[in-house]
């Protein structure tokens, strides 16, 4: 199945978690981002169980500093 992350699109497998979507778009730490799946936010505690939909649109926002 396909879902589009951050507007790239990525075939993985059905009942793929956010968690596992992580792992497999190599992202390098999990600290200081937030993840929304169709505009609405997943809270941290929940990407293990979290499991994606074909078609679902997943944004990750990763936090930076600057001043």
């Amino acid at each position: 199945m396909e879902v589009l992350v951050n507007n790239k699109l990525y075939a993985v497998q059905p009942a793929t978690t956010v968690a596992a979507l992580l792992q497999f778009i190599q992202l390098p730490s999990a600290k200081g981002i937030a993840i929304a799946i169709n505009n609405e936010v997943i809270p941290k505690a929940h990407w293990d169980q979290q499991t994606l939909q074909a078609s679902d649109r997943v944004t990750i926002i990763r936090a930076t500093q600057g001043g």
